[in-house]
């Protein structure tokens, strides 16, 4: 039998290493730029220039989920053989992404090309949360798994997901759209640092007064994580590099071990965030080791 194979998109922010060690598939979403200009996540490589426009610019690049076609391209050559597939998305309370992946399915369903062979999970998180839940996936698939159970199995590993994000300001999240629950806390925020989660959407945890104090704070949810059982960890950041290098030094202590991930988020996100963005998240390692 084939192994399930693991498709996800750009939005994990996995290592490439990572990628190519566990054979992972992605399928990048877009960056809009005025409107007029479409780029694929994976071909933006300089970040220093994309900050640099996200800055300036009078109206914040879009961003765009993967087409229908993008999946099915994807898809088909991994049900070729006769094998099954694991999608595993950013969460659809932020994205079209989980539903494009759902739709290709059924068109191929249709076609007689398999889709039936095909499951799309919706990680309800994104960023380093998915970057888990796509290792959770290739472990299982790993270990023999067939996909459904590869499924059951990240859908017991988010259970245990914790995951902290902390960024300089909520004015990115508005202008975009993206500010969920925590639009409650617009007008409220000109000297504090928002921390928050995604459980669906972003969904806010609390305020501090400087970043500092948002350092340790994040530093006290790895300290909470580890003493839990949750092991596994990472630490990611959008151009904010020696911050996340400090973060993963104290990090290090507390679950005396180094990350499972380390990566800056790209332009997708960054265009809902803005730059600035610290943050960590943890899960036990038996899901993905």
């Amino acid at each position: 039998m084939a192994p399930v194979a693991v498709v996800t998109d750009s939005t994990s922010y996995l290592p490439p290493e990572l990628i190519e060690r566990h054979g992972i598939q992605v399928v990048p979403l877009y960056v809009v730029f005025a409107g007029d200009r479409t780029v694929p996540e994976v071909e933006i490589t300089d970040y220093p220039a994309f900050f640099e426009e996200l800055r300036s610019a009078e109206s914040l690049p879009t961003t765009s989920q993967p087409s229908v076609g993008d999946f099915t391209a994807a898809f088909e050559p991994l049900l070729a053989d006769g094998g099954e597939v694991v999608s595993v998305h950013i969460s659809g309370g932020l994205s079209g992404t989980p539903e494009a992946a759902r739709q290709a399915k059924e068109a191929l369903s249709r076609d007689g090309k398999g889709g039936e062979r095909i499951e799309v999970v919706d990680s309800t998180t994104a960023a380093g949360g998915l970057g888990f839940m796509v290792l959770a996936a290739a472990k299982a698939a790993r270990d023999g798994a067939s996909a459904k159970e590869v499924s059951e199995h990240v859908a017991d590993a988010r259970k245990e997901l914790r995951l902290w994000f902390a960024i300089d300001t909520l004015e990115f999240l508005k202008r975009g759209g993206r500010i969920g629950a925590a639009s409650a806390w617009i007008g409220s925020t000109l000297r504090v640092k928002p921390i928050l989660t995604v459980e669906n959407e972003m969904t806010p945890v609390e305020r501090v007064r400087t970043s500092s104090r948002m350092f340790e704070r994040l530093v006290e949810y790895a300290r909470s994580c580890a003493e839990s059982g949750a092991d596994a960890w990472s630490a990611q950041h959008i151009n904010a590099p020696d911050q996340c290098g400090a973060l993963v030094d104290r990090c290090a202590e507390v679950f005396g071990s180094q990350p499972t991930i380390v990566s800056e988020i790209g332009p997708v996100l960054s265009a809902h965030t803005g730059p600035g963005l610290l943050g960590m998240g943890a899960v036990p390692k038996h899901y993905i080791e």
